[in-house]
């Protein structure tokens, strides 16, 4: 009886209570609906490939950071100032690190010499396979947190070794990055499997020539995207749960976050080569959503551990960003006067 009271009593062993979630079947259709509905606009914008100038990504730009702000203050008026305050605090944590992940987009068209004019097509193909391995990655995420108060733990383990890589590959630059891309192993293994024509054929994936089906280099951007995007949701997942435990707001989160990377390429791309500390800033945002999961556990099991307050994180991580941009654009400074005194 003693042994079995005190099983009970482990919260590592015990499955955590269901997080009560504002998702009713009903909302998860509608949003999921609403998705499909915007790829489909994606999808029939991108159909005649073009050269994106500045203006229209500006323009899809301010859309889809419009739509996660009324979204906000819909789930204010609904369901309360916390529903809202968690999603908007997640919603910066994505777009935050999508800006990242939006870099190594950049280095893959580049290192594929992806025409402009098929930029959109790879990026909204590269953005639809984040989508379905973040809702994957979602759905574990919610299992394993139903399963035992460990799945905290676990998920700040992730973040924290992933916010000491990050910030140990800023410290050496990012030549071994780039390097890494032009090797993927799962671009070389396509390659050994089906053979690929010399040039793109527009937006296709693959054409028949000589009676046989050839893949195009535009699959093979697409394979490599969706490589990233694995690394990417194994990141963003536990970072969004840090915040959130509402599987309904984890995937709004990430669903608003990745529906304006394409046209935020396009604004960001002359930028983010001048954002020099940004993994810095992205480090440091890990470690720090890490660090409140792993408090966020072990209060739960040692209630005189103090928690960190989700408004506490808004602002931090606010701060980091601003920060680290602030410091790369003086660096930036620095080094143009420099330059121009030799």
């Amino acid at each position: 009886m003693v042994f079995e009271e005190a099983r009970v009593l482990d919260p590592v062993a015990v499955p955590a209570a269901a997080p009560e979630s504002v998702g009713s079947p009903l909302l998860w259709a509608v949003s999921i609906a609403a998705l499909v509905f915007l790829l489909v606009i994606d999808f029939a914008v991108t159909r005649r490939p073009h050269e994106v100038k500045l203006g229209e990504a500006v323009g899809w730009s301010v859309f889809y950071i419009v739509l996660p702000v009324l979204f906000g203050f819909w789930l204010w008026a609904a369901y309360g100032g916390t529903q809202s305050l968690e999603f908007f605090t997640g919603y910066v944590v994505e777009k935050s690190l999508s800006v990242d992940n939006l870099f190594v987009f950049m280095l893959l068209l580049t290192a594929f010499a992806v025409p402009e004019a098929l930029h959109q097509r790879a990026l909204l193909y590269g953005i639809v396979g984040a989508l379905v391995l973040r809702g994957v990655f979602i759905a574990m995420g919610a299992a394993l947190l139903q399963a035992g108060t460990w799945a905290f733990l676990l998920f700040g383990a992730i973040l924290l070794a992933t916010g000491g890589k990050i910030l140990r590959d800023a410290v050496k630059g990012r030549q071994e990055q780039e390097r890494d891309v032009s090797e993927m192993r799962s671009v070389r293994l396509l390659r050994r499997l089906m053979p690929v024509t010399d040039e793109y054929r527009g937006g296709k994936l693959s054409v028949v020539e000589g009676g046989r089906r050839m893949l195009t280099p535009l699959a093979v951007v697409v394979v490599a995207l969706f490589a990233t995007d694995v690394v990417f949701a194994v990141d963003s997942v536990p970072a969004v749960y840090g915040i959130t435990e509402d599987p309904y707001l984890v995937f709004t989160t990430n669903a608003f976050a990745l529906l304006g990377l394409r046209a935020l390429y396009f604004v960001l791309r002359t930028t983010l080569s001048k954002l020099a500390h940004l993994d810095y800033g992205l480090a440091l945002i890990l470690v720090l959503i890490g660090l409140k999961l792993v408090l966020h556990w072990a209060h739960g099991i040692w209630p005189a551990v103090p928690e960190v307050p989700t408004l506490v994180s808004l602002l931090a991580i606010v701060v980091i960003l601003g920060t680290v941009t602030l410091t790369s654009l003086h660096a930036r400074r620095a080094a143009l006067r420099r330059s121009s005194g030799d």
